[in-house]
């Protein structure tokens, strides 16, 4: 774990959970993509940064999920790197507060006050073309967060994020996260189709060829939306919706699954209701999902 694999004459990766990339800006100084989920995670990466007599010049978040800039804030300190993301995800590393704070609707009680949802704050700037280093080039893959990034060396090396789920992972959980369901659809062909020697997604396996990947993440979001039609057959409310999915997929509930599928599963509704596809009644103080009945 954590350990530096070179995959392009300037382009290596960090191997971890939500693997990081390192981009070699000239022979000594590096931009990082993501940080990982907290400190120890910016102290290996200090470790390998000094065992190669590297400069960390520059950060940049493809989003700001806490795995991906929990490290920002000690790296920042120790090295007093810039940091650079994109949109509207800017805002939540610069207060991570927002983060448990939208997932749950309100303000986040302690349970969800945790470094999964809660990173600390570091100083981040806008992501521009200008601002990355010669060699890199940026593209924004909507869907998973706000404002997602995905970035591509001159080495022909794609790191792509969170756009992408392992097929075991999804195999297991069924539900992973999104913001904007139509977005990440949209991502999900454009990323089919980019050119590149190798792709890395922060949460699978680095492979040539990604196609397939890419249709088991669409597939198993076409199999939610039409779960939650079947559930919405009859009106529901929502915490029964959200048991229903959590009841037919095997899943466990706990404070974070509460956030992160509740939050996913909304995003799915409202794609369903500007689809025209469900509806929404208010029976005695109650909202209610329901399939939309055909004229």
């Amino acid at each position: 774990m954590y350990e530096l694999i070179q995959v392009g004459a300037k382009t290596y990766y960090i191997n971890c959970p939500a693997k990081m990339g390192i981009y070699k800006i000239d022979d000594t100084n590096v931009c990082l993509i993501d940080s990982g989920n907290d400190k120890d995670a910016a102290k290996k990466v200090i470790k390998i940064l000094d065992a190669n007599n590297w400069t960390l010049e520059m950060i940049i978040n493809t989003h700001s999920h806490a795995d991906h800039i929990g490290g920002n804030n000690l790296l920042q300190q120790r090295t007093g790197c810039k940091i650079f993301s994109s949109g509207v995800d800017t805002a939540f590393i610069r207060y991570p507060i927002l983060e448990p704070a939208y997932l749950y609707g309100g303000y986040p009680y302690k349970e969800i006050r945790n470094k999964f949802l809660l990173a600390q704050p570091s100083a981040v700037q806008e992501l521009t073309e200008e601002s990355l280093p010669n060699g890199m080039t940026m593209l924004r893959i909507d869907g998973h967060s706000f404002s997602m990034t995905a970035l591509k060396t001159e080495d022909e090396i794609w790191f792509l994020a969170d756009c992408l789920t392992d097929e075991k992972v999804i195999e297991k959980y069924h539900i992973s996260f999104l913001y904007d369901v139509n977005a990440y659809l949209e991502t999900l062909k454009m990323v089919k189709e980019l050119p590149g020697k190798l792709f890395i997604p922060a949460h699978a396996e680095p492979a040539e060829n990604i196609a397939e990947l890419v249709g088991i993440n669409q597939n198993k979001v076409y199999e939610v939306i039409e779960a939650l039609k079947e559930i919405c057959s009859n009106p529901i409310c929502f915490e029964d919706l959200l048991k229903a999915v959590f009841d037919r997929y095997g899943l466990t509930m706990d404070f974070n699954q509460h956030v992160l599928v509740g939050s996913t599963i909304r995003s799915y509704l409202a794609y369903l209701k500007d689809l025209g596809e469900i509806s929404i009644t208010f029976v005695d103080n109650k909202l209610f999902w329901s399939i939309k009945k055909k004229d």
